[in-house]
């Protein structure tokens, strides 16, 4: 399995640049997007993502269960795009998270765990195909207010970490321009 990691801030260019690397491979694509329109703000984006991929591309959704998805759409002579992963943490944490009421600390849904395990045992196992995986990077500000956002900025970094570990290719991207933090050139 090829996995390449691109990560980025808002509107940083990390969804084209996947885009772009999935038009190029020359493969089936399978969009696999995560999001969920909560509200108006957000169904303007998933449209927005959704004007612009080719019609040939399959889209699946999936906003939770991406290590079940990727099982199975991931096979030989296919890309999978998965846009995006800190979309999916926000899901999982969202599913059932509960503060402690002494402390505050935020205690995760028992589903957090077992998809971020699910997750990362497919990597170990390996699956065929290509993987573009998307993912923000979120830790490169001021430390925000409120534990549910500190322990999603950790969660992010903690995931991104792993996946990068994993990952054959990274890519850091900003103001459009990608920097290859691992692997091959894009």
């Amino acid at each position: 399995m090829s996995v390449t990691l691109i990560l980025g801030g808002a509107r940083s260019g990390k969804s084209a640049l996947a885009e772009r690397l999935a038009r190029e491979s020359g493969k089936e694509v399978v969009y696999l997007a995560t999001a969920r329109a909560g509200d108006g703000e957000m169904g303007v984006r998933i449209a927005h993502h959704r004007a612009r991929r080719p019609a040939a591309w399959r889209t699946v959704e999936e906003c939770l269960e991406l290590a079940r998805v990727l099982r199975r759409e991931c096979m030989p002579g296919r890309l999978v795009l998965v846009d995006c992963l800190t979309l999916w943490l926000t899901n999982l944490m969202l599913s059932g998270a509960e503060p402690l009421p002494e402390t505050g600390e935020l205690i995760l849904p028992p589903g957090f765990a077992r998809e971020r395990a699910a997750l990362f045992d497919l990597f170990e196992a390996g699956v065929p195909g290509e993987l573009v995986l998307v993912s923000n990077e979120v830790g490169m500000g001021i430390v925000p207010l409120g534990a549910l956002t500190r322990r999603f900025v950790d969660e992010a970094g903690r995931l991104n970490q792993e996946v990068a570990a994993r990952a054959g290719r990274v890519i850091l991207i900003a103001a459009g321009l990608p920097l290859v933090l691992k692997g091959a050139p894009c």
